[in-house]
This record gives structure tokens, sequence and C-alpha cells, in this order.
């Protein structure tokens, strides 16, 4: 796992963006159905939290550039480079949902043009995503070039966006929306992280150059895999169990723990062709 601990910045920025890209989306959903006012009101009002969950993430992605102005730099091939995509698409997704919150906080957000501005917003989200999951598909890196990758990527997305969104709308006290849906397809997510890791484990040992094995690279990606899916079982006992806040609160926390261990795992794996040739 040391291998990867180098790129923190990373990890940080992908779990916490994929997590609120994930949110939006629930909450997108949610918004479609909702009429009561004071309901909007408060669901507006966690809206922020997503909002600063994406900026802590863009903090580290730029932390992991260096400097701000090396962030701006990376824009200088959009259309041409994976990552100018990624980080152009990541700016248009928190400026729409950025202004989306502010002109719904203020209430002067029209219905009809919220919902269309919300779709989009999301619809930008997933364009965001999708780029981010290609910038780590290198031909030269076989051990990210891959469908698990995107497995993995996608997965996080669902993980940590359906705790995160439903531990800020649960305590909606005057909600007609309902969020029964959350706990079994979070677990089913979990399942699909066990079934990735499980092949991945085993794909590993058929990587390898002439002075190294792929597996070699992360030698307690199994045991650090077990603590991984026993967090994020944790988080889904107290999805079924409770709805107490602080305890679904500790879940999101878990979730991220969980997912930043398999992303720390994931940059510990990064091999160039030309010291690892699969066979």
């Amino acid at each position: 796992m040391n291998a990867g601990l180098h790129e923190l910045p990373l990890v940080f920025f992908t779990v916490l963006a994929q997590s609120a890209v994930g949110a939006w989306l629930v909450f997108t959903f949610v918004l479609l159905g909702e009429k009561n006012e004071k309901s909007l009101t408060y669901i507006h009002k966690a809206m922020f939290v997503i909002l600063a969950i994406l900026g802590l993430g863009f903090i580290a992605s730029i932390m992991h550039l260096g400097t701000p102005i090396r962030a701006f730099n990376s824009l200088n091939r959009v259309g041409e480079s994976m990552m100018s995509n990624e980080i152009a698409l990541g700016i248009v997704f928190f400026v729409l949902a950025g202004l989306y919150w502010l002109i719904a906080i203020l209430g002067k957000m029209p219905t009809s043009l919220g919902h269309a501005w919300r779709i989009l917003t999301a619809l930008s989200g997933l364009c965001f995503m999708y780029m981010m999951n290609r910038v780590y598909h290198i031909v030269s890196v076989p051990t990210w070039n891959t469908v698990l990758t995107s497995w993995s990527f996608y997965l996080t997305i669902v993980l940590g966006g359906l705790v995160l969104a439903y531990t800020l709308l649960i305590s909606n006290k005057q909600r007609s929306y309902q969020l029964n849906f959350v706990p079994g397809l979070f677990t089913l997510a979990v399942l699909c992280v066990a079934v990735v890791c499980i092949y991945q484990g085993f794909n590993l040992q058929g990587i390898h150059s002439a002075i190294q094995n792929a597996a070699a690279l992360v030698p307690d990606y199994a045991s650090m895999t077990a603590v991984r899916l026993c967090l994020l079982a944790i988080t889904s006992f107290l999805l079924f169990r409770t709805k107490n806040i602080s305890l679904l609160w500790c879940g999101v926390v878990l979730t991220l723990i969980a997912e930043g261990i398999g992303r720390v795992l994931f940059y510990g794996l990064h091999m160039t062709y030309g010291m690892a040739i699969g066979s």
C-alpha cells in the first residue's frame, strides 16, 4: 500500500469528486418530484455540503499539481489531452452546480429552469466522471488499462454518492420523497466491489516483467482489500439499521476511507509498459 501513498492528493481528489457527483445525481433524482417549499429549502441548503466536498477535492488536485498556475496551464490542451479535458469538465460541473445552488438558495430559481439546470449539471458531472476514468486508460500502463479501472471508478461514484446523499437527505422532516432504495443499491454496489477486487487480485498474477510481478507492487493487497470491504459492510449495515445522523455520518467517513484505501492500492499498481509486459 505504501507505493500509492505518494499520490494522496490524487486519492483525495478522485474519491471526493466522484462522491460529490454521485450525491448530485441522487439530489437531482429526488428534486424531480419534490414540491414542498420547506423541503426544497432544506435540500438546497444541504447541497452546500456537496459543493464543499467537491471544492476540497479540487484543492487536493491543485496540491498534486504544485501551484494554482500549473492548474491553469493544464487547461492549455483541452480537446487534445484527457487530463485537460478532465479538469475543464470538472470546472464546468463545479460552476454549474455552484450557480444553481446560489440562485436556488436566494429563491430566484424558477421550477422549470431548475429541473433543466440540475439535469444539465448532472450530465456535465457524468462527462467529468467519464473523462476522469479515461485519464487512467494508458496503453503503456497495463495494470490500469483495463475495464477494472472503469468499474472501480464508477463504483466509487455509486458508493460515495449514495451514502452522502442519504445522510444529507434523510433528516429532512418535511420530505415527501422516499430513500428506501439507497441501502439495497449500496449493498449491491459493495458486492460488485468485492467481485472486482477478487478478479483483480487473480488478474495481477498474470502481469509481469522479467524482474517483477504486478502483485509484488501491492503485497498487502489482500489484507487492505479485506479492510476496505469490512468498512463498506459496516456502512451497509448502518444504512439498513439506523437513521441516526451521527451514525450515518460515520458511514460516510467509513465509505470515504474504504474507497481511499482502494484508490491508494490503485495508484500503487502503476507500472509502465517498458518494465511490465502482460503475458
